[in-house]
């Protein structure tokens, strides 16, 4: 019985896992893989990119235009790389 408790709790960590990571910020990702130079630097850009595309669709889903849209992706584009 307390191995069955254990196998599920480990699945579902490892389910959950990902889901966490993709809440921290690029900058937050970056300092945990102790990234430095030009490493660093890919790697903000490529997560920076793949934000963007996120946040546009998010825009698209609520049917953002024009200002609104703009605003919104900016701030889930800044939200999302962190500082």
């Amino acid at each position: 019985m307390k191995m069955t408790m254990v196998s599920v709790l480990s699945a579902l960590w490892l389910v959950s896992a990902p889901a966490l990571a993709q809440d921290a910020s690029c900058s937050a990702a970056a300092a945990d893989r102790k990234l430095a130079g030009a490493a660093k630097t890919s790697f903000l850009t490529k997560c920076e990119k793949d934000a963007r595309a996120r946040c546009e669709e998010g825009a698209t889903e609520k049917k953002l235009h024009g200002a609104a849209r703009n605003s919104h992706v900016n701030k889930c584009v800044r939200d999302a790389v962190g500082g």
